[in-house]
This record gives structure tokens, C-alpha cells and sequence, in this order.
């Protein structure tokens, strides 16, 4: 039964292989055909159910074949080795979209799984640098673009979005490495989408 008494709230982080600015969320095709994302969650609060999740970081490696609202995502999904059996089957269901709302949207996408594993999962974000470490399999090292001001570059109300009502901030993609499931991927100097992200049944 999917339970309509779960939320999530954290901060974000994705590089993928488009360009700087990633045509994705303006619903264009991705800028070489198809798009590869490490992505990475911290979650500051959250539950399902009596479950807590507050305090635990979820990875994806995710590779799209073209338009990302066309889906067809092949995915690997990473959960924190510290979770608990019942944190991580917690994860494991809203992630797969068990109990609806956004989560259940993104999952609508994913035409095959091919991977859940609990790993050690570094997220940091470190001034205007974030990085994200799952393991020995994955990496990412993410630097801010800066603006006009030296602040940071925000995209708003785009249509699509992993993490709806928030500006995401562009970053300028230092380098990107995965290596499970028999994938060997790397890019470096794309985009990094951040933000942050509130996440519940509706």
C-alpha cells in the first residue's frame, strides 16, 4: 500500500554531458543526443512512515537514450551504507516511485533498474564547491559558475525540474567518473544542475 505520510527535504547535485546550459530542462533534447548524470541527494530531513531518513545521502547513475520526458532512464541506484535495513527499503521505495508524488514522476521515466546497492556515499558541499564520492564506483567534483555580482548563476522556474519550485544553480563540471554494472563512463567540463529539494506524496 502506498502511504501518503513521507517527506523529504535536503539539497542536490547532478552533472550530466550536456552543455553549459543543459537543454533538458527547457525540454529540448540533450545536447549530444543522449545524456549521462551522476546525481546525488543529501537528505537534511526526512521519513516514511516511523521510519527516519534525516541525515542519509542517495546516489544515481542515470543514462537517458534522448528527450528526458520520453523516458526509457537506465538507472543504478546507490543507498547510504550507514542507513538500516528499514531506512534503505524505505529509500528503496520512494525512489521507485512507490509512494508517489515527484519521486513517483522521476520513476515513471526509468525503463530498467540495474542496480540497488548500499554504498559509502561522501556529499559535501564546500563553499562553492560540491563533490559527491559513492564507494570506489562514482565521482563527482562540481565548481559554481560565477555571475555578474560573483554570485551564483540561477536558473528559475524551468519545466523541467528534479526538484520543482527551486532556482537551480549552475556549475561548471570538474570531472565525473563511474565504473559498476559493467559501465565505464567519464566526462568532465559539462553542466552541474543544484538546488534544493522538497519532496512528499503530492
Amino acid at each position: 500500500m502506498a502511504s501518503t505520510n513521507w517527506s523529504l527535504k535536503g539539497n542536490y547535485f547532478e552533472s550530466c554531458t550536456c552543455d553549459l546550459i543543459c537543454p533538458c530542462i527547457t525540454l529540448k533534447p540533450p545536447t549530444t543526443g543522449t545524456c549521462t548524470a551522476l546525481l546525488g541527494w543529501h537528505i537534511d530531513e526526512g521519513h516514511l512512515d516511523d521510519t527516519d531518513l534525516s541525515n542519509l545521502e542517495v546516489s544515481m547513475f542515470l543514462q537517458a537514450p534522448g528527450l528526458l520526458t520520453e523516458g526509457g532512464f537506465k538507472v543504478a541506484l546507490y543507498i547510504d551504507e550507514r542507513a538500516s535495513e528499514a531506512q534503505a527499503k524505505a529509500i528503496e521505495e520512494l525512489y521507485s516511485g512507490a509512494h508517489g508524488g515527484h519521486l513517483g514522476v522521476v520513476a515513471s521515466l526509468v525503463g530498467e533498474v540495474v542496480s540497488v546497492k548500499q554504498a559509502p556515499i561522501d556529499y559535501r558541499v564546500d563553499g562553492k564547491t560540491r563533490s559527491l564520492k559513492v564507494g570506489d564506483v562514482g565521482s563527482s567534483v562540481v565548481h559554481e559558475v560565477e555571475g555578474a555580482d560573483g554570485g551564483p548563476v540561477l536558473v528559475s522556474n524551468p519545466p523541467l525540474a528534479i526538484a520543482p519550485g527551486n532556482d537551480i544553480t549552475i556549475s561548471d563540471t570538474e570531472k565525473v567518473t563511474y565504473n559498476d554494472n559493467g559501465i565505464s563512463h567519464e566526462h568532465s567540463g559539462t553542466v552541474s544542475l543544484a538546488s534544493n529539494f522538497t519532496y512528499g506524496p503530492d
